[in-house]
């Protein structure tokens, strides 16, 4: 008896799960208010809310998130110092979701007006990658830019304060900055000129190894919502049920959501598959992104050194077992 009791036990156990989110708006998001995760999988999924990627990664770390949502350049680095996670889907790739936002005022007209200025990003994000990127490509460095590494709600109240000349920010931040300012460049542009970024479901090492079908069904959850926004706009718009649930549960309007998801830029599973994202393996495109990003993140002294390869941190299978 005590050890059917043992058994019944360690297995309810394994079908927990913590999962790290944050309030960028995707139509998953909405999968994650109305419990459509947990039908598909059938585990009890704690999701909680985080800032910034580096605060998953530390969860991930210390073991109180199994998977999370996080961005390239945090991924990079995590990796980079030993965390063994693996991405199982892409989110999102560079898009205008993410920008570089000026103050109204700051005298920053073009990228070129850059120099002296105080400018804000989410430490170690993936606006934190692109936003020394840009500098960096315009000849300077961050003696030329003060650079603020400072968690989101900071960056706003700074800005609002004229303590900072512009923010690289997503939203709802981005929204906010929006409104006293305008965009300088885009995460999409940063990208095209060298700096590609991704954001992505990752999975710890061993909890990935240990739950592949939890993987394949929380992916295959992703990528009913990112259908459903593909084949049918409608239902996405300002006067959406979904758009509400999007404002309900991050925060802002209906229509700011609505605005928010048409910035995205998404990947079919077939896209997600091949060479040119999770597949390929060596040759994987996301593996590449990781380790260019490593080094430019070495370069700058925010990490220590720069693997060989990051193939073994990026698996299409979850995706691909959903075609």
């Amino acid at each position: 008896m005590a050890a059917i009791l043992l058994a019944t036990g360690a297995g309810a156990a394994d079908k927990k799960v913590t999962v790290g989110y944050q309030t960028d708006a995707l139509p998953s998001s909405v999968a994650i208010a109305n419990g459509e995760f947990q039908k598909a999988t059938g585990y009890e999924i704690d999701f909680r809310k985080f800032n910034s990627g580096a605060d998953i990664f530390a969860a991930i770390a210390s073991g109180d998130v199994q998977v999370g949502y996080v961005g390239s350049s945090p991924f990079a680095a995590a990796t980079s110092r030993g965390l063994d996670v693996k991405a199982f889907q892409l989110a999102s790739i560079s898009g205008t979701d993410e920008a570089l936002v000026v103050r109204n005022g700051s005298g920053i007209e073009s990228v070129k007006d850059l120099k002296g200025k105080k400018l804000a990003a989410a430490p170690v994000s993936t606006d934190h990658y692109q936003l020394l990127a840009l500098i960096k490509s315009q000849g300077l460095s961050e003696k030329d830019v003060q650079v603020f590494a400072i968690p989101q709600p900071e960056i706003v109240a700074a800005y609002n304060r004229g303590d900072i000349d512009g923010g690289f920010v997503w939203d709802p931040a981005l929204t906010e900055l929006k409104k006293g300012g305008k965009v300088l460049v885009t995460s999409r542009e940063v990208a095209e000129g060298g700096a590609p970024t991704f954001s992505a479901w990752v999975a710890a090492g061993e909890f990935a190894k240990a739950n592949p079908e939890f993987l394949k069904a929380y992916a295959g959850v992703v990528d009913k919502t990112y259908a459903s926004f593909r084949q049918d706009p409608a239902a996405w718009g300002p006067d959406s049920e979904n758009a509400k649930t999007l404002a309900k549960f991050l925060g802002g309007t209906a229509e700011q959501q609505a605005a928010a998801l048409k910035n995205l830029t998404l990947l079919t599973p077939e896209e997600q598959v091949s060479s040119k994202w999770l597949g390929g393996g060596e040759d994987a495109g996301a593996a590449k992104i990781l380790k260019d990003t490593a080094t430019f993140l070495k370069e700058q002294g925010k990490v220590s050194r720069v693997l060989d390869t990051y193939a073994d941190f990026v698996t299409p299978a979850a995706v691909a077992l959903t075609n």
